[in-house]
């Protein structure tokens, strides 16, 4: 069984993009993969109970229906930070739900890809912020870098985090947010060159994930090879 957590350098860059194409390139390979959300704030109330459409993506794109308290153990209404949107619901958010549906996830999968909230310093609760995930689940770590100006900064800096946390940054993703991004190419060979993992694929503006995931073949090698290392 393998595990991988998406890391974004901030909110609205692709975390779900990314983890859908990342789903559907671990499947085309021939593995039994499944998305989870963890947390997710800004869930609209539907007659099933309340909803996140990130979730509702990861879900469609695994590799069988699952139950959506499974993908997204903690939903809550407001578009807030988790920790705020979780104090208005009055929800306290904690680590052993999360534990539990992970391992409940694991048991019927070759590959879980938890995809985060925000980035990667988000608060959750008092003392828990949505770093602790990885690292206490000792995960591998891909980091999703949106690629448009000021890219550079933000991915180096959650790169530097994430390392100092003591994570294992296994590689970066690419996405193409801004599809008039000025000197792309450049931007891509400093990226290349400053964070400290190699480029495991660079998404297009536009592409749907079932027909990006040829783009992430290398990302899958990744998370396969990380999870023999921390296996053996």
């Amino acid at each position: 069984m393998s595990a991988v957590f998406i890391a974004g350098t901030d909110t609205g860059i692709g975390k779900t993009h990314s983890s859908c194409t990342l789903l559907h390139a671990l499947r085309a390979a021939g593995l039994v993969a499944c998305g989870m959300k963890p947390v997710a704030s800004g869930c609209e109330e539907t007659p099933d109970g309340l909803r996140n459409e990130d979730a509702l993506a990861l879900q469609a794109a695994s590799s069988a229906p699952l139950p959506y308290a499974v993908i997204n153990p903690f939903a809550m209404r407001d578009p807030l930070s988790p920790h705020l949107a979780a104090a208005h619901d009055g929800v306290l958010i904690s680590m052993p739900p999360l534990r539990a549906a992970f391992e409940q996830l694991e048991r019927t999968h070759d590959c879980v890809v938890v995809e985060g909230v925000g980035g990667w310093m988000v608060p959750l609760a008092p003392g828990l912020s949505a770093a602790d995930i990885p690292r206490q689940w000792q995960l591998p770590v891909i980091l999703v870098v949106g690629l448009r100006l000021g890219c550079l900064n933000h991915a180096q800096l959650s790169a530097r985090a994430i390392v100092a946390d003591g994570c294992r940054l296994i590689g970066w993703i690419g996405n193409r947010i801004d599809p008039a991004m000025d000197a792309l190419d450049e931007n891509l060979a400093t990226l290349r060159e400053l964070l400290p993992a190699p480029c495991l694929g660079v998404l297009p503006h536009g592409v749907v994930p079932a027909l990006a995931a040829a783009q992430l073949t290398a990302a899958v090698a990744a998370v396969q090879d990380a999870n023999r290392m921390a296996a053996a």
